[in-house]
């Protein structure tokens, strides 16, 4: 194949201290109580961001049947899971915030609100639509934004994640990698100011450049119904020399530890990264010889690249069950790159949401 699609945001990686205890939260408020996998294999692959060596480890992807991509929910098992040792600026190198759409931002700032949760006040973005910030009990920052691209209604007022707010240190070098490797080449706004949405967020009171992007296209794929349409913002601080959230931490501890998106055509998408100066930094492909990676109940391909401290994940999904009692499981290699699972298939999801 000579041709990669990319499909959707899979999932947003939260690195966290005690996996029962995020989950729980992100189930509650979150709506992510869809268990996809549950896998306790050792990271063997991610030595370039583990301090060379493999780490004992437990990762749940979990997603809300609304829509938007879920999330990976990653806990160190060898190691006591470190925060960082600084206070976190909006602007810092790395994955700052998740969006996470809502159909109704103003109704959700209103039930979080009613939830004593932290919830600042809700503002507008550049481009003048209502927007608020949710941080979890961890500190992890959250985008709440309008969405579009719905798969079925909820109980939560909020889907998944819809995108993510990035730090650089030069949105001009950046940029290629979002929109020649990436796609996402319609740009929403791209402003230099003082934001007010900003300044309700550590370190938002100075000057940023922000670029808001999204791709023209429709995304499909088997689960490009349920992921939908995203948007990526990159921010770049200009009153101050930005840190890397990730400074002397490993991967896989507590922050946003990487973007990973739904691909097929994974030998084509290698090809390009390097044409274009961001080659593959980690390749289970190469590392298993060609093999499907065994991720838990799923199995597949990933790869990551490095764009200026946020990690960029990519998955080529080959297996997944269904109804894992009655061995029903989904082979996607024999399926079109471009076409959408049935509806029926996609709503058989809801068999996997958890019941603890």
């Amino acid at each position: 194949m000579n041709k990669y699609y990319i499909r959707g945001i899979q999932q947003v990686g939260v690195g966290v201290k005690n996996l029962e205890e995020s989950w729980a939260w992100y189930r509650k408020y979150l709506g992510a109580d869809l268990l996809i996998f549950d896998d306790n294999h050792t990271a063997e692959f991610m030595l370039p961001y583990t301090g060379g060596k493999p780490r004992p480890k437990r990762a749940i992807m979990a997603i809300n049947i609304q829509g938007g991509g879920g999330f990976e929910i990653w806990n160190h098992q060898g190691i006591e899971p470190r925060y960082p040792g600084f206070d976190v600026q909006v602007g810092d190198l790395g994955i700052y915030s998740c969006k996470i759409k809502s159909r109704d931002v103003a109704a959700a700032h209103a039930f979080f609100l009613n939830e004593n949760l932290n919830v600042s006040e809700l503002t507008r973005d550049p481009e003048g639509k209502p927007v608020f910030w949710l941080t979890d009990p961890w500190k992890n920052v959250f985008q709440i934004t309008e969405g579009t691209g719905w798969f079925k209604k909820g109980k939560t007022p909020t889907g998944l994640a819809s995108g993510a707010v990035m730090g650089t240190s030069d949105i001009d070098k950046s940029l290629p990698v979002y929109t020649d490797i990436l796609g996402y080449t319609e740009v929403i706004y791209d402003k230099t100011d003082e934001f007010e949405d900003f300044k309700l967020l550590p370190g938002g009171k100075g000057r940023f450049r922000r670029i808001l992007l999204t791709h023209p296209e429709e995304r499909m794929g088997g689960f490009g119904p349920i992921l939908g349409p995203t948007q990526l913002e990159l921010v770049q601080a200009l009153d101050r020399n930005p840190r890397d959230i990730f400074e002397g931490r490993y991967w896989g501890e507590p922050g946003f530890i990487h973007l990973c998106f739904d691909i097929w055509g994974m030998d084509a998408l290698r090809e390009t990264c390097k044409k274009k100066g961001k080659p593959f930094t980690v390749d289970s492909q190469a590392s298993k010889n060609g093999a499907s990676f065994d991720m838990g109940d799923s199995a597949g391909l990933f790869s990551y690249i490095d764009d200026d401290h946020t990690l960029i994940e990519f998955v080529e999904g080959h297996r997944l069950p269904l109804v894992k009692a009655i061995g029903w499981e989904l082979d996607l290699t024999k399926r079109s790159p471009e076409k959408p699972l049935p509806r029926w298939i996609l709503n058989a999801l809801k068999t996997k949401r958890y019941k603890g």
